[in-house]
C-alpha cells in the first residue's frame, strides 16, 4: 500500500513516516503545497494524509484539484484546525475522514486501514479472488484455505493485483506503487521480474486458480482461466 503524507511539520512528518513504514506501507512525503500537487499529478496512491495548513497553500485546494482530476485516492485530513466548518468542507470536497491534531499513531493506522477496507475491499476484512484470500490486517495469504508464506514485496505485489483483478498493469505503475516514486532512478526492472517470477512460482505450487499473466511489451494482469 502506498501513502502520500502531506505535512509541513518536520518532526511530526518524520515520526509519522517511521510509524507507517513499520506497518509496511510505502510512504512518500511532501512538505508543501507545490510538492504535494506535483506528486498527486504524477503518481497514484492508496491513501493521502493531508494537512490543511501548508506554508504555500491550502490542503483543501489540493482536495479540489484531486476532484477535478477525477482521482480516487482515499484522503484523510490531518489538521490542528478542528472546527466543524473545516470538517464539513473537507468531507464535501471528497475527504474520507478527518483526524484532528494531536493524534495517536495507533488511531491513525486504524483510520487508514478503515478507509482502505471500505474502498478497496468493499468493507470486508479480506480480499478474495479465485481461491486466493488475503487478510491485510494480519498480512496473511491463503490458497484454497491453506496458508502460504510470501516475502514482503511478493505480498505487496499480490495485494496490488488482487485489488485490480483482470486489469492490465504497466510495469512502471506497478514499480511506483510497490517501491515508491524513487523507482524513477533505476536503470532496469530486473528486480521486478525476479519478484514476479518468484510469486508466480509460489502461487502455482500452492494450486492457485488466479494467474499472473505477462503481456509482452506492457506489463501484467491477474486472471482466472
Amino acid at each position: 500500500m502506498k501513502i502520500l503524507l502531506v505535512e509541513d511539520d518536520a518532526n511530526l512528518r518524520e515520526v509519522t513516516q517511521r510509524s507507517l513504514e513499520k506497518e509496511r506501507y510505502v510512504v512518500e512525503i511532501a512538505a508543501d503545497y507545490r510538492t504535494a500537487l506535483q506528486k498527486i499529478e504524477d503518481y497514484d496512491y492508496d491513501c493521502i494524509l493531508l494537512d490543511i495548513m501548508l506554508p504555500d497553500g491550502s490542503g483543501l485546494d489540493l482536495l479540489e484539484k484531486l476532484k477535478k482530476m477525477h482521482k480516487r485516492e482515499n484522503v484523510i485530513i490531518l489538521s490542528a484546525k478542528d472546527s466543524i466548518e473545516d470538517k464539513v468542507l473537507g468531507l464535501d470536497l471528497g475527504a474520507d475522514d478527518y483526524l484532528p491534531k494531536p493524534f495517536h499513531l495507533v488511531e491513525l493506522n486504524a483510520r487508514i486501514k478503515s478507509v482502505i477496507r471500505r474502498h478497496q475491499q468493499g468493507g470486508e476484512n479480506s480480499i478474495k479472488y479465485g481461491n486466493i484470500e488475503i487478510f491485510p490486517d494480519k498480512y496473511g495469504v491463503t490458497v484454497a484455505g491453506k496458508k502460504i508464506e510470501l516475502n514482503r514485496k511478493e505480498y505487496d505485489i499480490l495485494v496490488y493485483f488482487m485489488n485490480r483483478p483482470g486489469r492490465l498493469v504497466n510495469k512502471n505503475t506497478l514499480a511506483e506503487s510497490v517501491w515508491g516514486d524513487h523507482i524513477d532512478q533505476v536503470d532496469n526492472f530486473d528486480f521486478i521480474y525476479a519478484q514476479i517470477k518468484n510469486l508466480r512460482k509460489r502461487l502455482k505450487e500452492a494450486g492457485a486458480t488466479p494467474e499472473l499473466k505477462a503481456v509482452y511489451g506492457f506489463g501484467y494482469k491477474m486472471v482466472v482461466e
